[in-house]
């Protein structure tokens, strides 16, 4: 693929649309720093005392989370509190002009504020509302309160995270918010191209415990085949062999090799042919039912050499496999660099900080190095209020 060319004239394919982020925390906000990467103008309606939860949660780098900074990238914030009748005329006036609103409270709180999708849909046919919350907006639980672990542990996720025998684990990523905020953003892209037909908006409710059932992918199909419930397996796959990390000298690899044809090459390359014509492990019935002893096999000539060897032996074979990467080690990754995968967000008022790009390469669309800032709570409210033709007076 030849690289993208930066063309800042190119805002992105949701350029000139208005987003109001009324999200906080991870989930919500995720899924319109995506929106606005893509071009869309974002802006954050935060509560006037305190703003995002996430405003007061640590890392800090010069006084400022750097959690709320990493999430809210280019976005412009106003103050609202919707119980003020002046702050709800100009909630109503941003309605109007959006094409979008996200939020994520739980089930039926905007309903109580006076805003669910039948009074937004009656002020703004072609609004796009996406609520996303903990449970959804039906069920027993939508009135419930979640965050990250509390999904991943009903989802069943922590249930096959881990090793066997150990304690609950949580996925070392947030994987409860992050994949609503990312149904949510497909969603809302689906609703978006649909109203370009019939000029009405749609109201989109993603669950985060959807979301976790949703990426439970073949723990479900094991379960359903054989009817127990699925284990933690550490780093093994659950039905591919060789497909998991193995001990060499100095430290660990992941090998994946996942037909018949990468095995014989890994037996090659390993020279190991032997391997490949042992009965045990002629097709990958017969290793996934032999799976400790091709471990055993395999780990017998990977401690004789160091990692770095192997890497070069595995990559010269043509098998996938690939190093484990602490955090510092995957972010300087020449690959993850040539993909513009490490950006910084430069602020002529406060603090520059590293942070993960955008990983959806658009052709002719640029993808630029540097981000612009997040928001000082309210920051924009000034400019915000003169394109409505309202003042605070």
């Amino acid at each position: 693929m030849n690289a993208i060319p930066e063309t800042p004239s190119d805002k992105g394919p949701l350029a000139g649309l208005m987003i109001i982020d009324m999200t906080r925390v991870l989930a919500g906000p995720y899924c319109t720093m995506m929106l606005n990467d893509l071009g869309a103008r974002v802006i954050k309606v935060e509560s006037p005392e305190t703003g995002d939860d996430s405003r007061s949660f640590g890392p800090f780098i010069e006084g400022v989370s750097a959690y709320f900074l990493s999430l809210n990238r280019g976005k412009e914030s106003i103050a609202i509190n919707l119980k003020d009748p002046k702050d709800r005329a100009i909630f109503d006036a941003l309605i109007r002009k959006a094409d979008v609103l996200v939020e994520n409270y739980r089930g039926g709180a905007m309903a109580r504020l006076g805003y669910d999708w039948n009074a937004l849909h009656a002020a703004n046919p072609k609004l796009i509302y996406a609520a996303i919350s903990g449970f959804g907006q039906t069920g027993p639980y939508k009135t419930k309160p979640a965050y990250d672990m509390v999904v991943q542990g009903m989802g069943g996720v922590m249930s096959i995270t881990g090793h066997p025998g150990g304690p609950p684990t949580r996925v070392g990523t947030s994987v409860g918010d992050l994949t609503a905020g990312l149904f949510a953003l497909g969603a809302i892209n689906a609703a978006l191209y649909e109203r370009e037909r019939t000029g009405l908006g749609r109201m989109i409710d993603v669950s985060m415990l959807d979301s976790q059932i949703a990426i439970l992918e073949n723990a479900v199909a094991r379960y359903a085949v054989t009817g127990k419930p699925p284990g933690p397996l550490g780093a093994r796959h659950p039905s591919i062999t060789p497909f998991e990390a193995y001990e060499t000298q100095d430290g660990h690899l992941i090998i994946a090799a996942g037909n018949n044809k990468l095995f014989t090459d890994l037996c090659s390359g390993l020279n190991r042919p032997d391997l490949a014509t042992d009965p045990r492990f002629l097709t990958n019935s017969d290793r996934a039912a032999n799976v400790d002893a091709l471990k055993t096999e395999l780990e017998t000539t990977l401690k004789t050499k160091p990692t770095a060897h192997w890497l070069d032996v595995l990559d010269a074979a043509g098998v996938p496999h690939g190093p484990i990467n602490n955090v510092e080690q995957a972010l300087n990754d020449p690959q993850v660099r040539a993909r513009n995968m490490v950006v910084h967000m430069r602020d002529p008022d406060g603090p520059d900080l590293m942070m993960a790009g955008n990983p959806i390469k658009i052709s002719g669309v640029a993808d630029p190095s540097t981000r612009p800032p997040a928001p000082k709570l309210d920051a924009d409210r000034a400019k915000i209020l003169a394109e409505l033709g309202l003042t605070d007076e």
